[in-house]
């Protein structure tokens, strides 16, 4: 990401890279050290998914309100937004290497904050903490890596940032199911996420400043310095022009739009081009997140259990599938999106997330009116106080089955022979999940026993299959392709806030959502926004492959028209004749 986005990277390019990192191992080193910051960045994004699982076990307030689930997780993204908008002004005020170092020390203040809290409001603030580390993480290291290696392998390096991400989330999938039996679960899982920082921290203190900020502060000798433990002798002095020259073009440029951000978004919105690749921006990028990606990489336990899966580890260790196969398809991307086109592959992503959403909806339905019935005699063996008050109170009690008593906060606890055949609809608590538990019982409180529970697994791996190459990577892509050369910087920056907005939008409602709606219902909703997302690409999003910044600027100024329309207008034109 650079400016919030993926650089782009072919084959040549990645063959390129290793063979230049072999001979200047001082680029590896640069590169991997800023990269951590990735590798937060996605750990981030994948530990809360299992901690919150324990959260809920230790903090009663938790469990019961939805709410307070959702804040837990959303206040990072909150502090990302936050992050992001402050790390672009710290890059250009004190440097890129302070901008990094400071994200270490809030990442690892909010790890330390949420190991050691007391109370659930404790872990919001160790995860606003982590949230401004992330923000500022995702716009500066990628930023770095670009500006301090060479040019022919630049984008190879920044695309490596977008593996680790994905890397990232991996690794907090499987320390997540690592720590499952340990004494204090979610403690180990979040503050552990200090350690990789801790690491950043004092590699960065180790490397230089950017090259290219250095010249932007007329500290040229220093700047000089560090290109030439990057670039061979005879590239050096063809490298130090291209860099004075691209300085001194930049400059020229804040003469003509303004230094301040008033005078740039002025002359920004004043021109048609930029307001164009704007819109297609932003549509691709709320398209990224209303497609619920984050639902699944945020709750994925928590979805594993809806469809049945009761064990918390079995849950994590499914969940660690959809985690590596997004892994995966971050590489498959990287071979494909310039081969078929970015439009062309977001397009085909988005059919498949659709149909993906479509069958998962069919998937809870199915096992929602197939849940295991209530069996009032199963209930009241446990005693009249065990009982679901909910339960006890209605009328229509031959019509309760197992969702019906999740849907009331009560626990269903499976028969002990069978869990399909009818079972108890329990308070909801710890000492009577014991009781039930003591019998050698499987005890449902998100979720019921179903059948269907495995067709749920496999269309979140297929969700998460046809997500990753095309809506996962292309939307950056895009924006790192579709503003004039002079309001990249701001284009981006509002496309990404954009981006944010949505993911904590996402993140803030969904289990309200699914309490709402069920989980048939959510996921239909996504299925449905999904749609209008797909009908927007296709008529505001124009094809930027194999096109230089000036075609893309020209093909803007004209206005883009999908084949659809073109084909209308034609036959228009054709009957007028």
């Amino acid at each position: 990401m650079v400016d919030g986005g993926i650089v782009k990277a072919d084959k040549t390019e990645f063959t390129e890279c290793f063979r230049t990192v072999r001979a200047t191992p001082y680029i590896a080193k640069l590169a991997l050290a800023a990269g951590i910051g990735g590798l937060l960045f996605g750990y981030d994004t994948g530990v809360i998914s299992g901690a919150l699982l324990y959260i809920r076990e230790d903090f009663e307030v938790v469990d019961k309100k939805t709410w307070m689930q959702e804040t837990i997780v959303s206040m990072a993204v909150a502090g990302a937004i936050v992050g992001a908008g402050v790390g672009g002004w710290l890059n250009d005020r004190f440097g890129r290497k302070p901008s990094i170092l400071l994200a270490d020390v809030l990442f690892f203040i909010g790890a330390l904050v949420m190991a050691f809290a007391p109370a659930p409001w404790v872990i919001i603030l160790g995860r606003i903490f982590v949230g401004f580390g992330v923000g500022m993480a995702s716009m500066t290291a990628p930023l770095y890596i670009s500006e301090a290696s060479p040019a022919r392998i630049r984008g190879s390096l920044v695309s490596m940032n977008a593996l680790l991400i994905t890397g990232g989330q991996f690794m907090s999938y499987l320390i997540n199911l690592a720590f499952t039996k340990t004494p204090g679960t979610w403690r180990w899982m979040l503050g552990i996420a200090g350690l990789p920082a801790f690491i950043q921290f004092f590699l960065m203190l180790m490397l230089p400043e950017s090259p290219r900020w250095l010249y932007r502060r007329n500290r040229v000798e220093e700047a000089n310095a560090i290109l030439r433990k990057v670039y061979p002798e005879d590239e050096v002095v063809q490298e130090i022009e291209h860099l004075q020259q691209s300085v001194e073009s930049e400059r020229a440029e804040e003469e003509f739009v303004g230094k301040d951000l008033t005078s740039k978004l002025k002359r920004a919105f004043g021109d048609r081009i930029f307001r164009r690749g704007l819109i297609a921006g932003i549509t691709v990028q709320v398209a990224q997140q209303f497609v619920g990606i984050n639902t699944v990489l945020y709750y994925s336990p928590t979805i594993v259990q809806f469809a049945g899966f009761a064990s918390k580890s079995t849950a994590m260790a499914l969940s660690l599938v959809t985690s590596g196969l997004n892994a995966i398809g971050s590489i498959v991307s990287m071979f494909f999106v310039d081969r078929y086109g970015r439009r062309r592959l977001m397009m085909i992503s988005m059919v498949g997330l659709i149909s993906c959403l479509v069958a998962l909806t069919i998937v809870f339905s199915q096992a929602s009116s197939h849940a295991p019935s209530i069996s009032p005699l199963e209930s009241r063996r446990f005693g009249t106080n065990s009982t679901c008050p909910a339960f006890q109170d209605a009328k229509d009690i031959g019509k309760w089955n197992c969702m019906s008593c999740v849907r009331a906060k009560c626990g269903f606890c499976a028969h002990a022979g069978n869990e399909y055949l009818p079972g108890a609809c329990l308070a909801d608590g710890k000492a009577i999940e014991g009781q039930c538990t003591g019998e050698h019982r499987v005890y449902f409180k998100n979720g019921c026993p179903s059948k269907f529970g495995f067709l749920a697994v496999l269309f979140l791996g297929l969700y998460i299959i046809t997500y990753s190459p095309g809506m996962g990577s292309v939307p950056w892509i895009v924006n790192s392709e579709i503003y004039p050369l002079r309001y990249r910087g701001i284009g981006g920056g509002i496309a990404a806030v954009s981006n944010w907005s949505s993911n904590l939008l996402v993140s803030e409602t969904f289990l309200t959502l699914t309490e709402a709606l069920g989980s048939a219902g959510t996921f239909l909703l996504f299925a449905g926004i999904s749609s209008i997302g797909l009908i927007a690409i296709y008529f505001l999003v124009p094809e930027t492959k194999g096109l230089s910044f000036e075609e893309v600027e020209m093909m803007l100024d004209k206005g883009f028209k999908p084949e659809l329309l073109k084909k209308k207008n034609a036959k228009d034109v054709e009957s007028t004749g």
